[in-house]
């Protein structure tokens, strides 16, 4: 097939340098135009991020000399792409406008932001758990006026350490919750050089982080009705506490989970191991081919050693046990830069595009 032409707004922030790492040589899109805030707007991309690219790989030479835009110019962008990731570091009202203004052009775009995680018509997804919801698309469009421009977006990058866990354990009815995330600082887009004082320390505290890790898999539990993504009232009940941790990559969780119908350890792993989507049936370029493993060794999942699972697209749970409060506790770990943001970007857009909602314009 013929590529399809991708613009990156928000191209020089960590998960737009991580958008590009991820979309080199990617099989079905193409990084034609880099968008950036107006201070950047003009410069060669490999300028832009001189002394702050934070990736491991090199820059791709495909994108190093591409010029920078200036974000605001939807129109000149929308103009010469077929759809676009959002990264953009603004305010969230400013993101719900600038992502309306480029849908508006019949572009669709699929965002990495919370500006639009709660906004009804918006289906915020996880590729294996909650394709159904961009069923939605087509009210959206209704209310853009639009024929080929939306809005999709994928949620938290700490929820997809037990998010998918729980959502494979869906028909034994998990009721009450309680996850502590211990997440990397890449997380707030900033590296050990960024951020010396996170050296050896522990900070109690994520802005608004407690709020999303709470609600936001409550919304991929919902369903699709009258236009609107609703919620559904057997989902668990999620209480979750989220310290910010000496990491450069990896959201860890510790999870407590009671269930209307309990299982055995047994039927846990094997639902974990089996559990497939989607991306899996239709061999998606960026979907893990095991999206949960469970790893029976008493010290895993580790940050280092398991933290690019499939090429961190994949979740690992461990330390599976019963309680003597709750039926069970595990461990879980995943990927926040890959699988919790721009690869879960990228990997939601491969599925738009496999179901004919992303198409050459």
């Amino acid at each position: 097939m013929e590529k399809l032409r991708v613009g990156i707004l928000g191209a020089t922030g960590m998960v737009g340098q991580r958008f590009i790492d991820l979309l080199n040589n990617h099989p079905w899109f193409d990084v034609v135009t880099v968008a950036a805030s107006p201070r950047s707007a003009g410069k060669k991309y490999s300028e832009a991020v001189e002394g702050r690219w934070k990736m491991d790989n090199p820059i791709p030479e495909s994108v190093a000399d591409l010029v920078l835009k200036n974000v605001n110019e939807v129109e000149e962008i929308a103009s010469g792409v077929d759809f676009v990731f959002s990264a953009v570091d603004m305010t969230k009202d400013e993101i719900k406008a600038i992502e309306e203004a480029y849908a508006k052009t019949e572009t669709p775009v699929v965002s990495n932001n919370s500006a639009h995680r709660w906004t009804p018509d918006v289906p915020m997804v996880v590729p294996e758990l909650n394709p159904e919801h961009f069923e939605i698309i087509e009210a959206q469009r209704k209310r853009l006026g639009t024929k080929r421009g939306f809005i999709a977006v994928k949620p938290n990058c700490s929820i997809q350490s037990y998010a998918p866990a729980l959502f494979a354990l869906k028909e034994f009815e998990p009721k009450e919750v309680v996850v502590s995330t211990y997440q990397a600082i890449s997380g707030a887009g900033k590296n050990f050089k960024d951020w010396p004082e996170m050296v050896e320390n522990i900070i109690p505290y994520i802005g608004g982080e407690e709020e999303k890790s709470e609600k936001e898999p409550l919304r991929i539990w919902g369903r699709v009705e009258d236009g609107e993504i609703k919620l559904n009232p057997d989902a668990p009940k999620i209480t979750a506490q989220c310290i910010r941790v000496p990491v450069l990559y990896g959201h860890t969780a510790t999870v407590f989970v009671n269930f209307g119908k309990k299982p055995t350890k047994e039927q846990i792993i094997e639902k974990w191991e089996s559990f497939s989507g989607e991306p899996q049936k239709l061999d998606l370029p960026s979907a893990p081919k095991q999206f949960i493993r469970y790893m029976e060794e008493d010290n895993r999942p580790q940050v280092q050693a398991d933290v690019n699972y499939e090429n961190g697209m994949g979740v690992s749970m461990g330390r599976l046990r019963e309680d003597t409060l709750f039926d069970y506790k595990f461990v879980g770990l995943s990927h926040n830069t890959i699988r919790g943001a721009a690869g879960g970007a990228v990997l939601c857009a491969e599925l738009l595009t496999a179901k004919g909602y992303i198409t050459k314009k």
